[in-house]
């Protein structure tokens, strides 16, 4: 049954959207896409239903189409039977990385292959890799630092991953005319399943990457920098002790190579100093393809 209820405010809808409230109320006025709730004090408030047709529409303009022509394809009963779709496959997805996550847990390293191969047969490799494999990553972490699994527990578990993705990589193609990307743990960072989803995130959309990982120095990645002449380099760091030699490698590159396209990501970013923020928050990559889609449409 549907939620007619008024929930949420332009400001919450234009964050999780990604576009600014002004478009928002342009594509409202003109395309009467959809009419939103108003509170005693004159307010919009949107509804569940309504957040989840400025999704389509919004998805539909990230993949090349004209608001227009979103408009034109745009049919609400479409919209309702795809987000149900949407549930029951994100449902369906959530068992399988539940169930791989404790096989890994208890090293069963079979099933949890089997378990992976099933969800690939069923699931988009980017499903797959991002959403249950990502999610595991996320999820082994946190159990890992909340001291409820042991370090063999985490080293297992992110072996297994790593080799997974690994195996994806081998079969995406590059476009050439896509700009070449270099991606790199911060100076002494070891945690490298995120950068491995965000390489993937690039390669599969056609982007040639260099993945240097984990356990390089900074004056080393400059060089690596200079010998590869990247377009672009994304540079991952976890941990927060090792934040501020991150953003010295970042200063390091951005002086020597001042064109380049620097990406920050990993959770660490999160914790940036206040007095430096302004700087540096146009370089955070973000947390999920949404926003990720979205800094790279304005970086590149």
């Amino acid at each position: 049954m549907p939620d007619h209820q008024g929930k949420y405010n332009i400001k919450a809808i234009s964050t999780m959207l990604g576009i600014h409230p002004g478009t928002l109320r342009a594509w409202e006025r003109r395309y009467k896409l959809i009419e939103p709730i108003r509170n005693d004090a004159g307010h919009r408030l949107y509804t569940d239903e309504q957040l989840n047709v400025l999704k389509w529409i919004v998805n539909k303009v990230n993949h090349g189409f004209t608001i227009g022509q979103a408009v034109e394809l745009l049919d609400k009963q479409d919209v309702i039977e795809t987000v149900k779709d949407e549930t029951a496959n994100n449902n369906q997805m959530e068992n399988i990385k539940e169930d791989i996550l404790h096989s890994l847990l208890k090293f069963e390293e079979r099933k949890a292959n089997e378990l992976l191969d099933y969800a690939f047969n069923v699931f988009s490799i980017e499903k797959v890799v991002i959403h249950i494999l990502g999610s595991i990553l996320i999820e082994v972490g946190d159990k890992w630092e909340k001291n409820e699994i042991t370090i063999a527990h985490e080293h297992f578990s992110t072996s297994f991953l790593r080799t997974r993705i690994g195996m994806v990589f081998q079969h995406l193609p590059v476009n050439g005319l896509l700009p070449k990307v270099v991606t790199v743990c911060g100076p002494n960072e070891q945690h490298e399943i995120g950068l491995l989803i965000f390489n993937f995130y690039l390669r599969r959309r056609g982007y040639e990457t260099v993945y240097l990982g984990a356990g390089i120095p900074g004056n080393d990645v400059i060089d690596a920098v200079k010998e590869i002449t990247p377009k672009m380099v994304i540079i991952s760091c976890t941990l927060t002790e090792h934040l501020t030699d991150t953003l010295k490698l970042t200063d390091g590159l951005t002086e020597v190579f001042p064109d380049l396209v620097i990406g920050l990501g990993g959770e660490a970013v999160k914790n940036i100093p206040q007095s430096s923020k302004k700087f540096y928050e146009p370089l955070l990559v973000g947390d999920n393809e949404e926003e990720w889609m979205k800094w790279l449409k304005n970086r590149l």
